[in-house]
């Protein structure tokens, strides 16, 4: 009878491990948003805006010709707090055709604490997101383009029309199929690439 009871234990604890490893194999995958979808996010002075997953990456829900660069940070971030000022101008030279949105990411802190220690201190007064939903757009964005790298902050992509489009690798300027900015780039270097898409 000891035996008959041993083996039943061992049998339900076997049967138990088995489904806590197929569990974590699940939750390891990672969510992105599917075509249609609409995320609205609210930035960290109370603005709102909806994404619309198209055509393989995001628009503007209500004005999807305006040419979408999202930047993908960190407050503690030395480069990300350097650019944020020339990024300000950059979204008020650039606002006819162009949404910069910052995602805040990699911390979790209030949307007060990035008003006070980034957008306030930094001049960062671009739309500034600091939603839980950043990390699912930011798992998006990185299965889209295939990036294989460790992501690093700050990160930018840029979309026209939903599309991911082309721009200059700083770092390999013979890769023409680049489709992000990764560490602090020259905003000579990002207008030059909007202003191809905003001649065509």
């Amino acid at each position: 009878m000891k035996k008959l009871i041993s083996l039943i234990a061992v049998m339900t604890a076997l049967l138990f491990l088995g489904c806590g490893s197929e569990t974590s194999t699940v939750s390891t995958a990672k969510e992105t948003y599917k075509e249609g979808d609409k995320v609205e996010l609210k930035s960290v002075s109370g603005a709102k805006l909806t994404l619309l997953r198209k055509n393989g990456g995001f628009v503007i829900e209500d004005d999807e010709s305006k040419i979408v660069l999202i930047d993908i940070f960190g407050t503690f971030c030395v480069p990300c707090q350097e650019e944020a000022p020339s990024l300000m101008d950059f979204q008020l030279q650039n606002s006819d055709d162009v949404m910069l949105i910052g995602l805040n990411y990699f911390e979790e802190v209030s949307d007060e604490y990035v008003v006070e220690n980034f957008a306030a201190k930094y001049n960062a007064y671009y739309f500034i997101t600091n939603s839980p939903k950043n990390k699912k757009i930011v798992e998006t964005i990185v299965q889209d383009i295939a990036y294989k790298g460790t992501l690093q902050v700050p990160f930018k992509i840029v979309l026209k029309e939903g599309k991911y489009q082309k721009l200059t690798d700083i770092y390999n300027p013979s890769n023409l199929e680049n489709k992000f900015y990764i560490g602090k780039v020259g905003l000579d270097i990002i207008q030059q690439d909007i202003d191809k898409l905003t001649a065509k």
